[in-house]
């Protein structure tokens, strides 16, 4: 294995709870051509103090003055891209972990099919102890963007933004990681849009442990701010449909393009109803909590692009769940 690819592994990070944990599987790995790159969000925890722990040169800290906060959270995974030197870059939480064989698993899949865009780790689901819970289900070792997107609507319901493992040149070609409220979706859309250019290559044995703990992000958004960032997701979705289908020839293998070309009809089929479910399941959550906030949605029902039904269906299965506890 050539020792000559750079992995900048950043972090951005807040919390204090697991980050040196997540150093030291990082300093463990089995190739070592690497980086770390720490962006302190304003943390309020002292930070540098755990990171002082460690007498590495690859690991270089700074500090943002201003918080990005949470809403803005990939603003920050923006300034870990900033920093970067080397040729690839993986975004992982201040509580994930990579297992000492995550990036010469990486190196591998980058040889056996160079100037793709993105790669993907199989990803084990660890507890608040270290403890595995959970396991991604497998990938082929090769697919296509619309079959990674497809496949995500279709089952793939773990996937998170160090799962992947991305080329530094394009993703800062695209403008960096592609920037919604709370994250929310901000990894999936990414790792659609570089796979765009060659399709995605994944590990075939597990080598990123995502944690799952009480901290995470998705635990504490507000559902109005949830409702707009799908809006602005399915808007980018359309977009980005419509572009793909003018350069689907070129960005797939020709024995691939039949399915390609059925995986682009079948997606655009689904497309409105998979976000009125997803519109359905935070509206019912956040109605079941204060139904009253009904009145809330009918007033900005259309700046969130919530039909009357959707809301209305919502509101019955809110009220039902709300009394059944």
């Amino acid at each position: 294995m050539k020792q000559n690819i750079i992995i900048t592994i950043a972090i951005p990070a807040y919390k204090p709870f697991f980050l040196e944990e997540s150093i030291v599987s990082c300093i463990n790995q089995s190739y070592d051509n690497f980086e770390i790159i720490i962006v302190d969000d304003a943390s309020p925890y002292n930070l540098s103090s755990i990171v002082d722990k460690f007498n590495d040169e690859r690991i270089s800290f700074y500090r943002n003055k201003e918080n990005c906060g949470a809403i803005n959270v990939v603003d920050n995974w923006n300034k870990c891209l900033e920093y970067a030197s080397g040729d690839y870059i993986i975004c992982m939480g201040d509580d994930d972990c990579l297992r000492q064989n995550c990036l010469e698993q990486y190196v591998g899949l980058i040889e056996k099919y160079p100037n793709l865009g993105v790669y993907h780790a199989w990803t084990e689901i660890i507890d608040e102890n270290s403890v595995l819970y959970d396991l991604q289900a497998p990938r082929p070792e090769w697919e296509s963007s619309l079959s990674l997107l497809w496949n995500r609507w279709n089952g793939r319901d773990k996937q998170f933004i160090g799962d992947f493992c991305f080329s530094v040149p394009l993703l800062k070609q695209i403008g960096g990681f592609i920037n919604f409220p709370l994250a929310w979706a901000s990894d999936d859309v990414t790792a659609v849009k570089c796979a765009q250019f060659g399709g995605i290559a994944n590990t075939q044995i597990p080598c990123f442990q995502y944690r799952q703990n009480r901290y995470t992000i998705s635990s504490v958004g507000k559902s109005d701010i949830k409702l707009e960032a799908m809006v602005q997701e399915k808007e980018w979705y359309v977009s980005f449909l419509r572009e793909y289908e003018k350069s689907m020839e070129k960005c797939v293998p020709l024995d691939f393009l039949d399915i390609e070309r059925k995986y682009y009809i079948l997606i655009n089929k689904m497309l409105n109803d998979r976000f009125c479910q997803k519109q359905k399941k935070e509206l019912i959550k956040d109605m079941a909590r204060a139904p009253w906030k009904i009145f809330y949605w009918l007033r900005f029902r259309n700046k969130h692009g919530i039909s009357i039904r959707t809301l209305f269906v919502s509101f019955f299965y809110a009220i039902v769940r709300k009394f059944a506890k």
